[in-house]
């Protein structure tokens, strides 16, 4: 989840493990609300909770659901949502100190094109984990998408026989290609979702079936068959808007965090192939971010000149732009 982060001046590359932990624990503690508001508001009116632990009802909900998936899935689908729910869990790394390094990351790679042209460049794009640039950028190295999207992009801007304009195009055509990808196994959630509460009903038809066999039975065991029938109704309903539902929702946000990072990425790369210097190119990428993770104009704009007086060994380019400043 995007967030602004402390004025501590301090530079962060990439997420620690106690964040890690932390927004693993915020989802949970969700869950934990949900099944707390359900089950105490249960336990108030006097309901005993064992009549709620009907593990057929879940066997019927949860077979049927498993099954639903398999069915409308492809293999390469079904793969992407079992990686999906653990990133549901895992994910949203996208602070406005990871944002303004990625910028400060682009800011250094250009001005080493634009002093060295696709000599000077080619290590950095053609081998970006070899690269001093990306390894002082961790967390840009694990973002498997934006770095692949900036190096690619980067390659077919320095062959400098694409026109700006078709640059744009292909960057959008890349942008779309990997918003519907990334939608794909979140469909899928939705799917499961819609259909939890009908799910929740066969079960609950089910086990009136099985109580009508015994109409002419004890009033006191007839109302315990209902009960438990109407289990799998309370079951499925819950499943979907509590749980499924919400993790549906909740990756579609996680995803457009993603996205917009990869806007910026573009911003950057359509400013650069227009011909505009590396600092008003960040600028661009800057502008594309949303507000919550934005950093400021003044913050980007220092970042960048520190960045230009630490360079590394190797970066010849930005040796040469660090002399020319």
């Amino acid at each position: 989840m995007c967030r602004r982060e402390k004025a501590t001046g301090a530079s962060i590359w990439g997420t620690t493990a106690g964040e890690e932990r932390n927004r693993k624990l915020f989802v949970l503690i969700g869950f934990a609300i949900v099944l707390g508001g359900v089950l105490g508001g249960y336990v108030l009116h006097h309901g005993p909770l064992g009549v709620l632990f009907q593990p057929t009802e879940f066997l019927i909900i949860g077979g049927a659901c498993v099954g639903s998936i398999v069915v409308m899935s492809p293999m390469p689908i079904l793969k992407k949502l079992i990686g999906e729910i653990k990133f549901c869990f895992t994910n949203g790394k996208e602070t406005t100190a990871t944002a303004r390094d990625r910028l400060v990351s682009v800011y250094r790679v250009l001005r080493v094109a634009q002093y060295d042209g696709a000599t000077g460049l080619e290590k950095h794009i053609e081998r970006p984990k070899e690269s001093e640039i990306f390894k002082q950028n961790p967390a840009f190295l694990k973002d498997h998408h934006g770095l692949e999207f900036f190096c690619d992009t980067m390659k077919v801007i320095m062959l400098g026989s694409v026109p700006p304009h078709q640059i744009g195009e292909l960057t959008e055509l890349i942008l779309k290609t990997h918003e519907d990808e990334a939608h794909q196994p979140i469909s899928v959630l939705q799917k499961v979702s819609d259909a939890l509460p009908g799910l929740g009903i066969v079960a609950a038809v089910l086990g009136i079936v099985i109580t009508m066999q015994h109409i002419d039975g004890d009033p006191g065991e007839i109302g315990h068959n209902v009960a438990v029938a109407l289990v799998g109704t309370l079951l499925g309903v819950l499943a979907c808007y509590g749980f499924v539902g919400p993790m549906a929702a909740r990756l579609e946000f996680l995803h457009r965090e993603e996205h917009d990072s990869m806007k910026s990425l573009q911003a950057c790369m359509v400013a650069y192939a227009n011909g505009s210097p590396p600092q008003a190119c960040v600028e661009f990428g800057r502008a594309a971010l949303p507000s919550h993770c934005r950093p400021g104009f003044d913050e980007l704009e220092k970042a960048c000149r520190n960045a230009g007086k630490a360079v590394p060994a190797g970066a010849e380019g930005e040796k040469k732009a660090e002399a020319a400043a």
